[in-house]
């Protein structure tokens, strides 16, 4: 029997090894994959306890056109209900505590932004146009700020655009572009996000746990502490065949021969490297060098055309970093009575919140739904993020990335402009734990079309690449979405199947999709 082995233990690697079994035919126990850090997961992590408090690196979004990771999650059961695909709970959960927030952008005065208007101008709404238009090939190395004036970038539309998908004038008019074609069906109900989906708990317990619980039930063999160190290739072959795997497990040098029917699917770069984790008391310490997602990657570029350039992606770190933090409270009802007082939703609805008047561009998720499974009664959790860290806080005089887990709910409550009584009470009662990810947003930094090779390179007969940096036309990075897809993709077409992923959802070829966005668009 031919054998797998995945470089990485991230979504995309995940959702390959259950490919490899469903679609595929393989027995779980001819399925390897290595992981270089002790937990599994890649960017969907989570750890921490009601005690010493929960680190949540960030959320999860889904919506109905996850054609892909639905079609997926549909076979995995659920930990909390094994009769329940994982699929079905999202669905479920989504009936019950859909997003309502009347309170989607908070300005610099502490108001309430009415967002039914996008804020265009005339000309927001020419260039807007014009880059939908325009082939992603004239796009090839300009970022979104190539195609916007600077009004564009204080209008309600872009504050509500940007703090979702983390995008920023200077990443890549190509990524933008491609959300904008990706995600156009859900322009009118944007303000709300109503019609996006949202996992039970957090992302790894409400995905990578049920996911990898189904892989070892089936004999999979997941090697933490076990990284890929290079890859080689049979000699003389016109043809790009893998036939060896150098590893480094504990210190130990290894060498794993592969044969031209086996597989290697190598998820190049990672979006999660290098994360630091600070805490209440002190922030997170500056980030460590590249591990060998990024290393790895560069050693099979070299001298090829056809695999990529990583350096597009993992120089520019002042560019990608975004950080987050998640607060855990004692007495949560203090904070969520005011919050939903402030946002006037109901309990269970209040979605993000975006401060626009924050110089570090804040963003805060407090809906009052538990985070962890297992999280004490008493016990709340809420979440946020930050897509402007290295700059000054309009409260704290310093860069977030230099701040103290206390001293970045000081400025959150500075944007809040909550009772002093209430405000004493939530800093005495919380504990915060900072998250900085320095390369949170490298896939969409300004590159070329080739600078992400294709999910299986021409002429490839046992690699593929999986992932976030591996190219799939159409589709939008930052999402599970596509690393679902990247995985489905290469198993499908590495093994022949007739079964092949569904087509991506193209929302912006249906009239009513065009009639709807066009309206929104031009609302004063």
């Amino acid at each position: 029997m031919a054998k797998a082995y995945l470089v990485g233990s991230g979504i995309a690697a995940l959702a390959a090894a259950a490919f490899l079994i469903r679609d595929g035919g393989f027995d779980g126990s001819d399925i390897h994959l290595f992981e270089e850090q002790r937990r599994i997961g890649g960017g969907l992590d989570a750890d921490g306890t009601a005690h010493t408090g929960y680190s949540v690196r960030g959320g999860l979004m889904f919506e109905a056109e996850y054609r892909c990771t639905y079609d997926l999650l549909s076979g995995i059961p659920s930990l909390d209900d094994p009769a329940v695909s994982v699929t079905q709970e999202f669905l479920a959960e989504h009936e019950r505590f859909a997003w309502d927030d009347p309170a989607r952008l908070v300005d610099g005065d502490g108001r309430v932004v009415d967002t039914r208007s996008t804020g265009f101008s005339e000309r927001d709404r020419l260039d807007l146009a014009r880059c939908l238009a325009t082939p992603e090939a004239h796009l090839d190395g300009r970022r979104i700020s190539d195609c916007f004036g600077e009004h564009f970038f204080t209008t309600n539309f872009w504050f509500l655009w940007c703090s979702t998908f983390a995008l920023q004038p200077w990443h890549s008019a190509i990524e933008f572009r491609r959300h904008l074609k990706r995600f156009l069906h859900l322009l009118p109900e944007f303000a709300t996000l109503s019609g996006v989906h949202r996992p039970r708990y957090n992302p790894y317990d409400s995905v990578v746990r049920p996911l990898t619980a189904w892989l070892l039930a089936r004999g999979v063999t997941v090697h933490t502490g076990c990284r890929v160190v290079d890859v080689a290739f049979t000699p003389g072959h016109r043809d790009i065949t893998v036939a060896a795997l150098s590893l480094s497990r504990l210190g130990r040098d290894e060498r794993i021969a592969v044969a031209p029917d086996d597989l290697v699917l190598v998820t190049n770069g990672s979006m999660a490297d290098s994360v630091s984790v600070g805490s209440h008391t002190s922030p997170p310490r500056p980030p460590r060098p590249r591990s060998d997602a990024w290393l790895l990657w560069h050693r099979l570029a070299r001298g090829r055309d056809d695999f990529g350039n990583p350096d597009a992606f993992d120089k520019r770190v002042q560019e990608s970093r975004v950080e987050s933090f998640t607060v855990t409270t004692e007495d949560p009802g203090v904070f969520l009575d005011a919050l939903a007082k402030f946002g006037g939703h109901g309990p269970g609805h209040g979605g993000p919140m975006t401060f626009t008047g924050s110089d570090w561009l804040l963003t805060i998720v407090a809906d009052g739904r538990p985070v962890h499974p297992g999280q004490p009664d008493g016990v709340g959790v809420w979440w946020g993020y930050a897509l402007h860290p290295g700059r000054a806080g309009n409260r704290t005089p310093k860069p977030m990335t230099m701040c103290s887990g206390r001293e970045i709910l000081e400025e959150v409550l500075h944007h809040l402009r909550l009772d002093e009584a209430v405000a004493a009470r939530v800093l005495a009662t919380s504990t915060v734990v900072p998250c900085l990810m320095p390369y949170a947003t490298s896939q969409f930094l300004a590159r070329r079309r080739d600078d992400r090779p294709d999910v299986v390179p021409e002429g490839s007969v046992n690699l593929a690449f999986i992932g976030q940096f591996a190219e799939v036309p159409a589709d939008a990075t930052f999402t599970v979405e596509y690393s679902v897809r990247t995985a489905w993709t290469a198993v499908a077409r590495l093994l022949g199947l007739d079964r092949q992923p569904p087509a991506v959802y193209k929302g912006h070829h249906d009239p009513h999709v065009l009639v709807a966005a066009l309206e929104t668009v031009h609302r004063r």
